[in-house]
């Protein structure tokens, strides 16, 4: 009987890896729109979700309230983004501004195009199944008790 080969080395290092790797590549395309891509998410997610309370969007994004506060600041100084009074006067609400949606517009043509470099470089194939073993993997840790808070697709 022949014994199931065990995986080499650490499954945290090699994600990460690949993480840093894929980051690189979207970080230089998504540039060129001049946000940073942890910019073009924060859009993103207030585009989809917003208006939101600001601790429900730090919930979504998977972000502490004082990130969060910090990552709003240029986007909101840019115009991009507004955080106004909410349904009472101690809450508030983040929304995107027209400004905001044409520069997250902007910058979704950069990261559809790292997507496509990244679709090119791996094959749809390997993509499609990388995509299909996150998702798999993120369930199941996720049924074992530990929570997976995420952006939207398509960022």
């Amino acid at each position: 009987m022949d014994a199931i080969a065990k995986p080499q080395g650490c499954t945290n290092f090699k994600l990460r890896r690949l993480s840093r790797q894929m980051s690189r590549l979207y970080d230089a395309e998504v540039a060129q729109s001049g946000l940073k891509t942890s910019q073009y998410s924060l859009l993103s997610n207030v585009m989809h979700l917003g208006p939101l309370r600001p601790s429900d969007l730090a919930a979504a994004m998977d972000v502490d309230a004082s990130t969060l506060t910090r990552n709003l600041k240029p986007l909101v100084a840019a115009g991009w983004l507004t955080v106004g009074e909410g349904a009472d006067a101690r809450s508030r609400l983040v929304a995107i501004t027209d400004a905001g949606r044409k520069k997250r517009a902007e910058a979704q043509r950069h990261w559809r195009h790292a997507q496509e470099k990244l679709n090119a470089l791996l094959g749809l194939d390997r993509v499609k199944a990388l995509h299909a073993l996150i998702d798999e993997s993120s369930d199941l840790l996720q049924a074992m008790g530990l929570p997976a808070q995420g952006e939207t697709d398509e960022q």
